[in-house]
């Protein structure tokens, strides 16, 4: 929780852009949520019964709709946009703290962390922290809506039908949840071997005049094959788990459509739902999978994101061996000589 509050705090400054992403991300998802609706009432309520005016009203409701839909592209053009630029800017906020304070860390910490991994937290975890700002909330934003919007229209449709619909995201679920944490583990593993290969790296070719003059490459070229197997592995397991976390709940999808139409034709037959009902139905089974979908591909984001993070946080939180009195005072106009007195080395 504490880590979260932490990350939370980096959204401050920019508290406006924030709420009009999200502002924007609800735009979205309640024009995705209307299309079933007015596609059920044109079909059901006009095409069904035609009367003179019926092509007047198909050609206004037409209209209407491309009206929600300039507006739809204008909000996706600011979340995609300006919801970025927020991302960058608070991974810029994070990259100078960071900075900060390596410029306040001892020399004793620098001797015990290598030069490759701290480059690498500046840039690599700090490019996923600012993925996960910006599409975090706006993605979870966007699944709520759709996810409770279109099953609440469901199971006003038909609700035995949402039944089978929930139980089946209730399995899903829990194999996502038993997956996830495999997940976390092999992301947390990868940000360690690849900080590896970096600290390999700088080490070889910053030291590469002293390592030719010793004819040392071999002995540097088995260290990188080394660490470079080791994140090899660590990736071949991170795919391993993603694989099986992208393949069950896909697999879950499709069996999602299957249920509906088992069920929903078992309905059909037995006169307790119609077809053009049924139908709409399926279309909102489309809404409710497509956000399931990106809360699949959030769990990999928020992975990579909060592993970073909590790399992040680690260094921050490092005390600071030397630091002024809270009584010090800043010296102006120094004069004079300059004189070591009881001074040693070590």
């Amino acid at each position: 929780m504490k880590t979260l509050k932490y990350f939370i705090s980096y959204y401050r400054p920019y508290r406006s852009m924030f709420f009009m992403d999200l502002f924007c991300a609800s735009i979205i998802s309640l024009v995705d949520i209307a299309y079933p609706l007015i596609f059920n009432f044109c079909v059901s309520g006009l095409l069904v019964t035609l009367q003179p005016d019926t092509m007047q009203k198909v050609l206004l409701i037409s209209a209407g709709m491309i009206l929600l839909y300039i507006i739809r592209s204008a909000c996706r053009w600011y979340v995609t946009g300006q919801g970025h630029i927020m991302g960058a800017l608070m991974e810029s906020d994070m990259r100078q703290d960071l900075f900060d304070k390596f410029q306040q860390l001892s020399f004793s910490w620098f001797d015990t962390h290598n030069t490759g991994e701290l480059m690498s937290r500046m840039v690599s975890d700090l490019f996923d922290i600012s993925e996960l700002a910006h599409h975090g909330p706006e993605n979870l934003f966007i699944s709520l809506i759709k996810i409770i919007g279109s099953f609440s229209i469901m199971m006003v449709i038909n609700w035995k039908l949402g039944l089978v619909l929930l139980l089946i995201t209730i399995i899903m679920l829990l194999f996502s949840w038993k997956q996830n944490a495999r997940m976390e583990e092999t992301f947390t593993d990868n940000r360690k071997k690849i900080a590896g290969i970096n600290a390999s790296l700088q080490n070889s070719l910053g030291g590469i005049r002293v390592v030719q003059s010793f004819a040392n490459e071999d002995l540097e070229a088995r260290k990188f094959d080394s660490s470079n197997q080791a994140y090899l592995r660590s990736k071949k397991n991170n795919y391993h788990a993603m694989a099986a976390y992208y393949t069950g709940n896909h697999f879950f999808q499709g069996m999602l459509y299957a249920a509906i139409l088992l069920a929903g034709g078992y309905l059909a037959v037995k006169g307790e739902i119609e077809p053009a009902v049924l139908a709409t139905f399926a279309l909102y089974v489309n809404v409710y999978v497509s956000p399931l979908e990106i809360l699949i591909e959030f769990t990999e984001m928020f992975q990579k994101g909060f592993s970073g993070f909590r790399r992040f946080e680690a260094i921050m939180e490092q005390s600071v061996e030397i630091k002024d009195e809270p009584d010090a005072k800043d010296i102006e106009n120094v004069k004079g000589d300059v004189e070591f007195e009881n001074v040693a080395f070590s």
